[in-house]
């Protein structure tokens, strides 16, 4: 008669018990995990390998494999794939170091037209230059080898990312300028929510100011096509167009009112800045001070300007300037990025003076409900 089988006692901690349910019970763990952490939870609550084994469909000297791994390394190491031998890798340490060292590179300094590496040309030149440079085990080397190489440490040749280098000086000191009156505007929003009718102060108002050139007149050269039910989803378009030139938005927000102020011409020289200053000179009271958030933009700095803004009450206007390559800072960038995406998107006319009438009525149709922007980045670090 034969002795029976030994049972292995195994103890799981609470913290490890909870950790293994919640393993048992996901979708986004891997299979290898969620099967070991199911065979440990009924283990404990059955100690059988065959019984384990018939519940979840397992043989039961799997089960007492993965049993006796739990009870030698631990629950929640036993959960993992152990490494297995494999084959030695032939490409030696010092020879990935080197590839990737040459994708650091650009593909024209070696003499080729490309801008940036692909995969293809960088396991090309490996193959042809490696053994040269004394690492003989690449002269074999593939394309997926070399995704390999550089994904381990993180490298993406074939990618050109953008950034933005600060070359105002007085970038911090600028910034903190325009910080300082944004947290002005937050005062003059709450002192107009105290007041019974909420109205803002007629003593002071700030603008966020700023232009969008090079607006495109496109006209169509064939009408389009509306949606049909079971023929095609959306609109269709004819590729060919015709242009009539573009156009130049001058917008500004009133931060405390979020009413927008807008022009549309043809060009955005002194001339056409000098009218949008007039526009909003006749939209406030004489006694308003005009605070405006605007670039570096010659127009604003301009002899004209000047001259204008000289032939002005003092305290009517006052200017803060966003730092060179600072435009984030201007509140009226973010609703030119949403006046872009839901009115200009996609739009055709027939003149450029049907252009000029549409944004304009978009400018009517924003003002009907105005929207208050509210700057709050780095709001408290203001000086």
């Amino acid at each position: 008669m034969a002795g029976s089988r030994r049972l292995i006692e195994l103890s799981i901690k609470r913290t490890e018990l909870r950790e293994l349910e919640s393993i048992a019970r996901s979708r986004t763990e891997a299979a290898g995990r969620v099967e070991r952490a199911r065979v440990l939870l009924a283990y404990r609550q059955d100690p059988s390998f065959y019984a384990v084994g018939q519940a979840l469909g397992l043989h039961h000297q799997k089960v007492r494999r993965y049993i006796e791994r739990a009870k030698a390394d631990g629950a929640m190491a036993a959960l993992d794939e152990r490494p297995r031998p494999g084959k030695e890798p032939t490409i030696t340490v010092e020879a990935k170091t080197w590839v990737v060292a040459l994708a650091c590179r650009k593909p024209k300094d070696l003499g080729y037209p490309h801008e940036v590496w692909t995969t293809r040309l960088l396991a090309e030149h490996v193959r042809q230059h490696g053994p040269r440079q004394g690492h003989a085990c690449l002269s074999g080397l593939v394309q997926g080898t070399v995704c390999k190489i550089l994904d381990a440490q993180e490298v993406k040749p074939h990618k050109v990312r953008y950034y933005l280098e600060r070359r105002d000086p007085e970038f911090k000191a600028k910034m903190a300028q325009v910080l300082c009156v944004y947290r002005e505007v937050s005062v003059l929003k709450k002192a107009a929510a105290a007041t019974k009718k909420n109205k803002p102060n007629k003593a002071v108002t700030v603008i966020s100011y700023d232009e969008k050139p090079g607006i495109q007149a496109i006209a169509t050269t064939a009408p389009d096509l509306p949606p049909e039910p079971g023929v095609h989803p959306s609109f269709t378009r004819e590729f060919e167009y015709k242009r009539h030139g573009t156009v130049s938005l001058l917008a500004g927000i009133d931060l405390v009112t979020g009413k927008v102020h807008a022009l549309v011409e043809d060009r955005h020289r002194s001339r056409e800045f000098i009218a949008f200053l007039k526009l909003i000179d006749a939209a406030y009271p004489a006694h308003t001070a005009i605070r405006l958030i605007l670039d570096n933009h010659s127009a604003h700095i301009s002899k004209e300007t000047k001259a204008w803004l000289a032939n002005r009450p003092a305290g009517r206007f006052e200017f803060t300037f966003t730092p060179k390559h600072g435009s984030w800072l201007n509140l009226v960038e973010g609703f030119f990025s949403k006046l872009a995406r839901s009115v200009l998107r996609h739009i055709r006319v027939a003149s450029k003076q049907e252009l000029k009438d549409r944004i304009m009525a978009a400018m009517d149709h924003i003002n009907e409900r105005p929207v208050v922007h509210t700057w709050s980045y780095k709001l408290k670090k203001a000086a």
